[in-house]
C-alpha cells in the first residue's frame, strides 16, 4: 500500500464497512427495496429472496471494506474490488428508470445517492492504475 493510497482507501474502506454492517439487520421492506432496485437491473437476482440477497450484498460490503482498510492487500486488488463493485452500482443507475434526468447522464433527484458512486469508481480505477 502506498502511502499516497492512505486516505482514499481508509475514507472508501469504512464507507463501504459501515454499509455492509448495517443491512446486516436490514429489515424486510429494507430487504425488498434492495432485492428490487438490483433485480430489476441484473435480472439473475431475481431467483434470490430479498432477505438472502441483502445478507450476500452485507457480506461482499464488508469483505470488500475491509479490504480496503487492510494494509497487507495490494492497492491494486483493493482498486479492482471497488472499481468492480462500483461498477455494478453504477450500471443499475444507468438502467434504471427515473434515476438520470431525461436524455442525460445528469441524476434525477431520486438518482444521486447511485451517482455518487462514480466516485467510487474512480478512486477504484486510480488504485488500480497505482
Amino acid at each position: 500500500m502506498k502511502i499516497s493510497s492512505i486516505p482514499l482507501r481508509a475514507v472508501t474502506g469504512a464507507y463501504v464497512l459501515h454499509s455492509g454492517l448495517e443491512k446486516q439487520s436490514a429489515d424486510e421492506e429494507h430487504a425488498k427495496r434492495l432485492h428490487g432496485l438490483a433485480s430489476g437491473t441484473y435480472r439473475t437476482l431475481e431467483n434470490l429472496e430479498p432477505p438472502r440477497f441483502t445478507k450476500l450484498l452485507s457480506v461482499a460490503e464488508i469483505a470488500l471494506g475491509a479490504a480496503l482498510l487492510a494494509p497487507f492487500v495490494p492497492d491494486r486488488l483493493a482498486g479492482a474490488g471497488l472499481a468492480a463493485f462500483s461498477g455494478g452500482l453504477l450500471g443499475m443507475y444507468w438502467k434504471t428508470p427515473g434515476l438520470r434526468k431525461d436524455n442525460s447522464i445528469w441524476p434525477s433527484q431520486a438518482g444521486i445517492g447511485i451517482s455518487k458512486d462514480v466516485f467510487m469508481l474512480g478512486i477504484g480505477l486510480g488504485l488500480l492504475a497505482g
